[in-house]
């Protein structure tokens, strides 16, 4: 020890033995200092032995209780946590295949209640905006689509969200595919003359996809008879997109002859895309045409057909679906074209008595509207009814207001069962205020021109449209003089009943 820890030290205190004997055996020990046994301490000895051996044994029973606690404390935390673990990871991968057959079928309840135009839509009776069950749904598409899809390619989504259908597998198509006939058996047997009217396709597209834009092309130019197709009429709506500048020029060398293209200086909707195309066209017969379809087998026939025997007859193909996810094309059934009170378009079913007689489900079928998309009408006839409604924006509204105006006016209006079109049917997923806006103006213009008295069922469905501007339509009132045309009353009771017996409802 150094000196000053010494000096600092305090002094021993001397030990009894006795004490020190107590101590030593609380430890247990029976060991002593040299010379010293354990005969004067053996009574005491024993019973402290006794105590403390009773006392390790509780002080182990203790340690193991507690080891035990303490366990099966552990192992329930990581049960539960591993059960946490394995639900969230279940529920999360069910919430992706239901996510993925929500970005699949749903359109959204605001774009179902949004004005709809054309065939837009899947033909269904009624148009029911129904959505399927999900694990059918999903099984259905995971089917078709097959194990090995992935829905969250970035290029799927994208495309998606661009086209409104799916892109990756409109690209594997490529310009080219098999249309399915399906015609009904009796239209094979039916023969048209060697000689029929002319027809000038138009076909107006903005920043369309350019595997559905080029496949519509092709289903035209190998379906058609070449001695009936007068040519297609190409209208660029000003379209951003690259691969429908150069590269779709490129493209179209093999229609030459046969195509004019014209490209648009500005945007200018599908009404005056359309009535372009209708003022260079040089055919007996104007046919329109959406730019995402593929015409079927023996197409064009009826419906040239039909304008043959009377000029004043508009005509419609049935509209076939070509699913937007799996693109397959699917069979739609005998349909007629409807609205309501708020001027949405609908399919409607055909009574059974209009397809009895000897032509069956080939006879044409009266349709109170058109979809709008695709049809056929004289081209001279065109022109004498006036055309579209140039004031119109956009589009949206103009098929309902040509069909009242070819009904009121002297025309007719018919669904040809023989003639089948497919149509891409797009999914919608944004609400787009300026088409809303434009098909809002655009059902005004046709309710203060055509629907006379009636046009109060419209208001009394969106009553807070009464004080909204429409433009100027002196012009179309005078055509509608001009023209002779009838009520819209008399439409009610001789072309569609059914609209004026659900007056007042929604």
């Amino acid at each position: 020890m150094d000196p000053q820890d010494a000096a600092h030290a305090k002094p021993l205190i001397p030990l009894d033995r006795d004490v020190l004997g107590r101590f030593c055996n609380s430890l247990g020990t029976v060991s002593f200092l040299p010379g010293q046994g354990p005969a004067s301490f053996q009574p005491g000895y024993a019973e402290i032995k006794k105590q403390t051996f009773k006392n390790a044994r509780f002080t182990m029973r203790g340690i193991t209780v507690q080891c035990l606690f303490y366990a099966s404390l552990i192992f329930g935390i990581w049960t539960t946590l591993s059960y946490i673990y394995i639900y969230h990871n279940h529920v999360s991968n069910l919430e992706t295949k239901t996510q993925e057959a929500e970005l699949i079928w749903s359109l959204g309840k605001k774009l179902q209640q949004q004005i709809t135009h054309g065939p837009q839509q899947i033909p269904r009776l009624h148009m029911r905006f129904e959505k399927p069950d999900e694990d059918e749904t999903a099984g259905k598409l995971f089917f078709k689509l097959g194990k090995d899809f992935n829905y969250s390619n970035p290029e799927f989504i994208d495309g998606l969200l661009k086209y409104g259908f799916n892109t990756i597998l409109s690209k594997s198509l490529g310009s080219d595919s098999k249309v399915p006939d399906t015609r009904n058996k009796m239209c094979l047997q039916k023969r048209y003359p060697a000689k029929l009217p002319t027809a000038s396709v138009i076909i107006c597209f903005h920043n369309e996809e350019f595997n559905a834009l080029f496949r519509t092309l092709s289903s035209v130019g190998n379906l058609t008879p070449h001695y009936i197709l007068e040519e297609i009429i190409l209208v660029d709506d000003m379209s951003d997109f690259d691969d429908l500048k150069e590269k779709l020029d490129h493209h179209l060398e093999i229609f030459r002859g046969k195509i004019k293209v014209i490209r648009n200086k500005k945007r200018e909707g599908l009404v005056r895309s359309r009535l372009i195309g209708a003022s260079r066209a040089s055919g007996d017969v104007l046919v329109f045409l959406d730019s995402h379809c593929e015409v079927n087998t023996a197409w064009l026939q009826p419906l040239l057909h039909a304008i043959a025997k009377d000029s004043k007859m508009v005509v419609c193909p049935l509209i076939d679906v070509i699913d937007s996810m799996t693109l397959e094309y699917q069979s739609s059934p005998v349909v007629r074209g409807a609205f309501n009170w708020h001027l949405d378009f609908k399919w409607d079913s055909v009574y059974s008595y209009e397809m009895d007689g000897p032509e069956g489900p080939t006879r044409p079928i009266r349709s109170p509207a058109m979809a709008g998309g695709i049809f056929a009408i004289n081209r001279h006839y065109f022109n004498e009814i006036g055309q579209y409604d140039k004031g119109m924006d956009l589009w949206g509204a103009e098929n309902l207001e040509l069909s009242l105006r070819i009904w009121m006016c002297g025309g007719q209006l018919f669904i040809i069962p023989c003639s089948r079109v497919g149509h891409i049917s797009k999914q919608r997923f944004s609400n787009q205020p300026e088409l809303v806006k434009a098909m809002t103006y655009n059902n005004l213009r046709l309710v203060h021109v055509w629907l006379d008295e009636y046009k109060e069922q419209f208001f009394l469905q969106q009553p807070g449209l009464k004080s909204v501007a429409y433009g100027n339509i002196s012009e179309r009132v005078e055509l509608r003089k001009r023209l002779g045309c009838k009520s819209f009353q008399w439409y009610l009771d001789n072309v569609f009943p059914e609209l004026e017996t659900s007056k007042g409802s929604l």
